[in-house]
């Protein structure tokens, strides 16, 4: 049984409004989704590949130069809500090969800093448009 809080907490939350927020400096969407969701104070940034907004290319076939993109990415994204890196509570990193592991890690570290976000990593059998790394965040903003 719900306790009457967690009820309040539902309630608020179904009826907070959904902002779509979009960048033209990262690629657009490649399904039926958003680049991004603000509920709140919370941003949900969806998965972004290694995608130059500009080409509609990869910025290259290695998982070093994708990872930057996908972050840079992501930063343009946040920007576009009124955000940053420090913002970002969470992330998830999906991998094609978790042998770059480390090399994610060297990219990861120059965008984000101490305290740096809860994160989780996988190894994934594909990625959509066989990318090698694919990264998502959730940020948290002041109301």
């Amino acid at each position: 049984m719900l306790r009457s809080s967690s009820l309040v907490f539902f309630r608020s939350m179904s009826s907070a409004a959904k902002q779509v927020i979009s960048s033209d400096k990262a690629p657009q969407a490649i399904g039926p989704y958003s680049q991004a969701i603000k509920v709140g104070p919370t941003i949900y940034v969806s998965g972004s590949l290694g995608i130059d907004a500009s080409t509609g290319n990869f910025v290259g076939n290695d998982t070093e130069s994708q990872a930057h993109q996908s972050l840079k990415n992501i930063g343009e994204i946040l920007k576009a809500a009124g955000a940053d890196f420090s913002n970002v509570v969470k992330t998830t990193v999906l991998l094609k090969d978790m042998d770059d592991f480390a090399v994610v890690n060297q990219v990861y570290s120059k965008y984000f800093k101490e305290p740096y976000p809860a994160r989780a990593a996988y190894a994934v059998a594909k990625l959509p448009k066989d990318a090698r790394v694919e990264i998502e965040a959730i940020a948290h903003v002041s109301d």
